[in-house]
């Protein structure tokens, strides 16, 4: 594992080198250095999936380690699914974090409570969400992190509710955008890695998703983590998670949203008024990449000076591809139990 980090933010690794040893215990941290993408299916899945009530969802989401430990969030992106953190989540119950796991909006058992709320995949409807989740288990303040689209997610709630954030670790960094953002054209090679996002503004794209999930979905998983050897198992434990009614109108409805080609809901304006002006993040935070990520990602240099508190950012090695959580699952489990101890 490289790590790089910017000689003026404060002495990161020094406050967090020494909480790290102590909240691992016996936990292998040479492995961290070296894992390697995994080759097969673990048997490893959540015994129990609760549910409960929290804004405009029934949420279904994971708990692992005690009642009483701070609290670790940990968000999965698109179109993947808690899976991603299946073996994150015991070396974090080890280390004694109460460690929840939700399916966002669209995935798995969480549903919306009434037929007549939008299927909205805007930012600030997935953020609020969480901090209803947040809400309605009683926790005031968490560790977030995530990758994708939960990465954005953690970003933004750092960036607009810093109170609720008590630590950040965000893959690929800084993800906060707008639509203005969004409209701005990108160079043509940059472009290409946005097929999906343009086909996707088609109606085409959009039955050609409902009618393909599973085919699109493991497609996106080669393509991003192209270094990762999954096998079939690995990928229909979390495949089972798009079968949500919801799916594919929240993921459609998400890229086109980004791209001004649907409009949000009036009650989340606000919020994405504030996330246009690219918020600073002043938590203690750690970003992380991998070394083969073959989805679209900003280079870490353009994004470091959106963090204004505690920082570092990792170069995971060893061709860790999009899906970081479960492809390095120590080297994630690692920089939460990290940048807590910075907090």
């Amino acid at each position: 594992m490289t790590e790089l980090i910017d000689p003026h933010r404060r002495q990161f690794l020094g406050i967090a080198a020494g909480t790290a040893a102590v909240g691992l215990g016996m936990i292998d941290l040479a492995r961290a250095a070296t894992e390697a993408p995994q080759s097969s299916a673990t048997s490893a899945s959540f015994d129990t999936i609760k549910q409960i009530n929290a804004g405009v969802l029934n949420v279904g989401y994971a708990e692992a380690g005690p009642a009483t430990g701070p609290v670790a969030i940990l968000l999965h992106g698109w179109p993947y699914d808690i899976h991603s953190f299946v073996d994150v989540a015991p070396i974090l119950a080890q280390a004694g974090y109460r460690v929840i796991i939700p399916y966002l909006r669209g995935y798995g058992s969480t549903n919306f409570l009434s037929s007549e709320t939008p299927r909205n995949g805007e930012p600030g409807a997935l953020a609020s969400d969480i901090i209803a989740l947040m809400d309605a288990l009683d926790i005031k303040k968490a560790v977030l992190a995530g990758f994708d689209w939960g990465a954005r997610t953690c970003d933004i709630i750092a960036a607009l509710w810093p109170e609720r954030c008590r630590a950040l670790v965000s893959v690929s960094g800084y993800l906060i955008s707008s639509q203005a953002s969004g409209s701005a054209p990108l160079p043509p090679a940059a472009e290409l890695q946005w097929w999906y996002q343009f086909y996707f503004a088609t109606e085409r794209g959009r039955a050609g998703y409902e009618k393909y999930t599973h085919d699109f979905a493991k497609l996106i998983w080669k393509l991003a983590s192209p270094q990762w050897k999954f096998d079939d198992a690995t990928f229909d434990r979390s495949a089972k998670a798009f079968e949500n009614k919801d799916h594919v109108a929240i993921s459609i409805h998400n890229y086109r949203w980004r791209l001004g080609l649907a409009q949000g809901e009036a009650k989340y304006e606000e919020i994405e008024k504030k996330l246009a002006s690219a918020p600073m993040i002043n938590v203690p935070t750690i970003t992380m990449e991998g070394d083969a990520n073959g989805a679209p990602h900003p280079e870490p240099s353009a994004y470091a000076k959106m963090f204004s508190g505690r920082y570092d950012f990792r170069l995971i090695t060893g061709g860790i591809g999009h899906n970081l959580p479960q492809e390095a699952p120590t080297a994630f489990a690692k920089a939460v139990i990290d940048v807590d101890g910075a907090a």
